[in-house]
């Protein structure tokens, strides 16, 4: 992370060092209430400000745009475990009682409520509901809307809200328009959990299934957009609601500038592309670098009607790869495992992919000041570590690295190494195929989606050096609908792996890799991992109140999930690329965490000059 931007982002986190009178500045001791929380320190913006950093206050509205998703739907209710929904419907229309300003690690404000209070140690949380705040259909946002959201979400909806529902005492209202959320467990996160909970229309469901995920049941909201038209499979049109109740206010002023939202469905990624350069599609976000230098160069690039705009950010890279199932053998071996990833010739499949343009993921949070550091464990970190090291595995606190390639095809020196280790682990070879000591043979299933073309190239070229091992690969690419149903039940022993990292993790870390939930259907937890060390590392995370101990605990928590061998890293996506029509602008001032959803098309306007 360069230097300059670093000393922002601790900047942001060092505020937290300040004394104790300092550090609940934000949120008195007594409860007053405030415009908005960080979970260290004072938010940086004050109250009263005018808008985001990063948002252009006088955009322009108007403007249609149209994006491709590779794949299908059947459901249009974000938030239910059932059916197949396009991503982008919890973010354009739907809306929380309080918002984030993504330039900062982690601070939020007042959007459906105006005002949080606190006491300084975050048994409870109250929130008081701004009275103009509106749902899409004109109606009111009450308390009695807010309560049953919370109660609904935690009751019947995806499982991802299961958990913090767990962790609340009672909610109840007090005052007509405010309410308090009381904790059952210390942790200082669940106060700022509470103001991201999306808040529902209680009398829509009167009489109806919320669970059930009929494609007629959409939700109502409140935020800027809701759905005109539909086609189920092929297309949804959004088109933005020209009474939106939060349109002035400072936190969303300069967003939502488009009139209408498309989203059109596709085959695959190929078929979504062909249609981009044809016009079709109005901006596609690329993941692939080799591919951004060399095939974006049709004729609307050339003549200046498509645009390429890499968005830079400051964020961790998360994990991105494959992730193996530890719950069955063999992959509930670590020699099996650390065979599996030096049988991947990153190296080799990295040049072939994207040109050696991208460089890899080394750990869940590398390139920022949370990674593990190279070689043994410092001090602290050690310290932490230490009380579990009878669980930890193979140069957890010594020097590890992940395996290095020598660049070729053959990658020689490390499938040596993988069949010394799978030899450690029982696995021989009998006529060329390897076989455990009763004579079966290693065999697993790859999960993979229809439209998932990438991928499928990837695993085209490991398989390749694991049947130089003797292992058999089976790959079952399948549509979305199956995918998704054996994603939840946990019917794969390896599948493709993505979990985006912020700069703040806090409790969705025992959502990723908590022991808790490793069993669960329908858990984000797809390896499996089950370990004392990460349990009590993220319990740490949510505990301490220093950005010192936050890192040191991150830094460990990065170290026992690195060494636990159980993602095949990939490369980092370290800048965004989006290629778009040229009416499409967005300001020069980029939020640190770069481009996603929260920035495009949010931020983003439409400009016919």
């Amino acid at each position: 992370m360069p230097p300059e931007i670093l000393q922002k982002v601790r900047g942001l986190l060092a505020l937290a060092i300040c004394p104790v009178a300092v550090f609940f500045a934000a949120i008195p001791a007594h409860g007053e209430s405030v415009h908005g929380i960080a979970l260290y320190g004072e938010p940086a913006l004050p109250e009263g400000f005018s808008h985001l950093p990063y948002a252009n206050p006088d955009a322009p509205k108007g403007g249609s745009v149209v994006f491709g998703n590779a794949g299908s739907f059947d459901s249009l209710n974000p938030f239910i475990a059932k059916g197949r929904v396009p991503w982008q419907m919890s973010f354009w229309g739907y809306e929380s009682l309080m918002g984030r300003s993504w330039d900062e690690p982690f601070s939020l404000y007042g959007l459906i409520a105006e005002s949080i209070e606190t006491p300084e140690d975050r048994a409870w949380v109250e929130f008081t509901l701004r009275p103009e705040a509106r749902f899409s259909d004109g109606s009111p946002v009450t308390v009695e809307d807010v309560i049953w959201s919370f109660e609904t979400l935690g009751s019947e909806g995806h499982p991802r809200y299961l958990a913090f529902a767990s962790k609340i005492e009672s909610i109840e209202p007090t005052g007509p328009r405010s309410l308090r959320i009381t904790f059952n467990e210390d942790n200082r996160e669940l106060a700022m959990i509470a103001g991201l909970r999306p808040i529902l229309q209680k009398a829509q469901w009167e009489g109806k299934s919320f669970s059930e995920g009929l494609i007629e049941n959409i939700p109502i909201g409140t935020g800027p957009y809701v759905v005109s038209d539909y086609d189920i499979g092929r297309s949804v049109t959004f088109r933005r609601n020209p009474d939106y109740w939060a349109a002035d206010l400072p936190l969303v002023r300069g967003a939502a500038n488009f009139d209408e939202l498309r989203i059109e469905f596709f085959g695959d990624d190929a078929v979504l592309f062909e249609a981009f350069k044809a016009g079709e599609i109005s901006a596609v976000r690329e993941f692939n670098a080799e591919k951004w230098e060399t095939q974006y160069t049709f004729p609307a690039i050339q003549n200046g009607d498509i645009v390429k705009s890499e968005i830079p950010h400051r964020k961790p890279s998360g994990m991105t790869g494959f992730a193996m199932n530890t719950r069955r053998p063999p992959f509930d071996d670590w020699r099996v495992r650390e065979a599996m990833l030096l049988a991947f010739n990153f190296e080799f499949i990295n040049d072939t992919m994207t040109g050696g343009a991208q460089w890899r993921i080394t750990s869940y949070f590398s390139g920022s000041e949370l990674a593990m550091r190279h070689g043994p464990a410092d001090d602290e970190v050690r310290a932490l570590l230490e009380p579990f090291a009878d669980t930890l595995l193979p140069d957890a606190l010594d020097a590890y690295d992940l395996p290095v390639g020598d660049g070729t095809a053959r990658n020689r020196g490390n499938l040596r190494r993988a069949t010394r280790l799978l030899a450690q682990a029982g696995w021989t070879v009998e006529n060329g195929r390897l076989v455990d000591a009763n004579g079966q043979p290693f065999t697993f299933t790859v999960l993979l989606r229809q439209a998932d073309q990438t991928m499928a190239r990837v695993l085209d070229i490991y398989t390749q050096a694991l049947e130089k091992l003797g292992i058999t690969v089976r790959i079952d690419q399948v549509d979305d609908a199956q995918y998704t149903e054996r994603e939840a039940s946990l019917d794969f022993d390896m599948i493709p792996f993505r979990r985006a990292l912020s700069l703040s993790p806090g409790n969705e870390q025992r959502f990723y890799w908590g022991s808790d939930v490793a069993d669960s259907p329908g858990t984000r937890n797809l390896p499996g991992i089950e370990s004392p060390a990460v349990d009590a590392m993220i319990d740490r995370i949510l505990s301490v109140k220093t950005p010192e101990s936050f890192e040191t605990s991150v830094r460990a928590l990065d170290r026992v999930l690195t060494t636990g061998r159980y993602i095949i890293p990939i490369w980092n996506y370290e800048v965004g690329r989006i290629a778009h029509v040229k009416q499409m602008e967005y300001s020069n001032n980029i939020p640190i965490y770069g481009d996603g959803p929260y920035f495009m098309p949010d931020f983003w306007w439409w400009n016919n000059n």
